[in-house]
């Protein structure tokens, strides 16, 4: 049970990258995850029965979870929509979309190849697969272009008088959120052996309470990396939710637990904020 929660956490933490991207870098509330996550699923589930490359399945939802992210952020910068009211009607289409992709609501994998077939164990691929997402993601921070991510996130007026594009670096950045996130839904898919068209829901969740989580317990420490502090998060989140399941909590109650977590880490997180005021 405990490597099968670490398993899972690892290709969650995946997903939790890309929330991190629009949430904490982007400040940019997006509810897209939400669709893109089983987008990569259904992606992946469906190439993989028509006899794809495992690996290849991989790349194409990376592509698929962009191209949902260029969307949202086009409706948000040239239709001048809400960034919560783009997401969601992004999130919204996905459903469709996804439905006609598999073709039905489920999608079986466990006599399809998968990436997980290999002389090495399990957990050795999801490392390798997390510790390449990170350190992507942590190589692009430390770029011109990573940045003035971060600088659009804190100050979008300062990257206007820098003389760049504001509404180009965060249709960017959301592309790269989704595209990590995708991604996070083909990995789940392959490994847990099936795609559900409602594997996505509550994702966007189960993202903002990892992060919280790391945050609240590790985000002081300026020396950690933020991509380090999120995967600790995710660890951390999917290690309480086994520890409840364990306990005897059904599964039926996860968001109900889901949301008890956010809560708590909240009203923690307040109380230090108070603390360190006085």
């Amino acid at each position: 049970m405990l490597q099968a929660t670490i398993e899972q956490s690892l290709i969650f933490a995946i997903m939790v990258l890309g929330v991190y991207i629009s949430f904490r870098i982007l400040n940019f509330p997006d509810m897209t995850v939400d669709g893109t996550f089983p987008l990569g699923a259904a992606i992946s589930a469906k190439l993989l029965t028509l006899g794809v490359n495992p690996y290849l399945t991989l790349i194409v939802t990376l592509v698929a979870g962009a191209v949902a992210g260029a969307i949202t952020g086009l409706i948000h910068v040239k239709l001048k929509v809400k960034d919560l009211l783009a997401g969601i009607l992004v999130m919204t289409a996905l459903y469709s979309v996804n439905l006609r992709v598999m073709k039905k609501s489920n999608i079986p994998l466990f006599e399809e190849d998968n990436i997980f077939n290999t002389e090495y164990s399990m957990m050795i691929t999801i490392v390798v697969l997390i510790l390449i997402s990170k350190f992507i993601l942590d190589y692009l921070l430390k770029t011109k272009f990573g940045f003035a991510l971060k600088a659009l996130g804190d100050n979008e007026n300062l990257i206007v008088s820098l003389g760049l594009n504001e509404e180009k670096y965060k249709i960017y950045g959301l592309m790269i959120a989704n595209a990590f996130v995708a991604f996070s839904g083909a990995v789940l898919a392959q490994y847990q052996g099936f795609a559900d068209v409602g594997m996505g829901t509550g994702i966007i969740v189960i993202g903002l309470a990892s992060i919280i989580i790391g945050d609240t317990l590790f985000g002081k420490r300026r020396k950690s990396a933020g991509t380090t502090i999120v995967i600790i998060g995710s660890i951390l989140y999917r290690g309480v939710i086994a520890l409840t399941l364990s306990m005897g909590m059904d599964a039926s109650d996860l968001k109900l637990i889901t949301s008890v977590i956010v809560i708590v880490i909240l009203w923690i997180q307040k109380q230090k904020d108070k603390r360190r005021r006085k």
